[in-house]
């Protein structure tokens, strides 16, 4: 399964740093798809070809698992909360979580 050109463009387009910051989003629980379509205009299913390209075959079929086993977490209308904001209280600017070594 590949990924279309007009796809590939826009990941191109986007900063190391935001690649990077889109593979931690999607590990995250607290972050949904609709949170990353929002600031990214990555539809899931985009998201999901992206995390291949980014993740090597392990790691992917990891996360896949991960996401499908705990869906209701990363899709808004599946949850039973509302999160209001984007990243916890204890992380830096750079995605770091003050306390972590």
């Amino acid at each position: 399964m590949g990924i279309s050109k007009k796809l590939k463009a826009k990941i191109d387009a986007f900063s190391v740093d935001d690649q990077d910051r889109l593979v931690r989003m999607g590990w995250e629980d607290r972050t949904t798809f609709d949170v990353i379509e929002l600031q990214f205009g990555l539809s899931p299913n985009d998201f999901v070809r992206f995390m291949r390209t980014r993740l090597n075959g392990k790691a992917f079929l990891l996360w896949r698992k991960r996401v499908h086993e705990q869906g209701h977490l990363k899709n808004e209308k599946k949850r039973g909360f509302k999160v209001t904001r984007f990243k916890c209280s204890r992380q830096s600017v750079d995605g770091i979580t003050k306390g972590n070594k």
